[in-house]
């Protein structure tokens, strides 16, 4: 059985395409309670994000993205892969 995956608030995660977020919160939608995550990429103008936490967990769709290199849409990094943003 798989473990499940937690969010860690404030962590840096890498999208499977290559840039750097930080998880800013988790969310609750006013209606559904459905959680969401909330966070800031980590370039450009720093803009925040909100996506639904079950797809910032999920995996990647292989047959979609043949070339990924990791397995889910975001995983927890360290600070040590943002060197490229010096």
């Amino acid at each position: 059985m798989e473990e499940e995956r937690k969010i860690k608030i404030h962590g840096t995660y890498r999208h499977f395409k290559g840039k750097f977020y930080i998880v800013e919160d988790i969310a609750f939608h006013s209606e559904t309670k459905e959680e969401y995550v909330v966070y800031r990429q980590l370039y450009g103008d720093n803009s925040l994000w909100l996506r639904e936490k079950n797809m910032f967990l999920s995996k990647i769709d292989f047959k979609k993205y043949p070339d990924s290199k990791q397995q889910y849409r975001f995983e927890l990094t360290d600070l040590t892969e943002l060197n490229y943003l010096k």
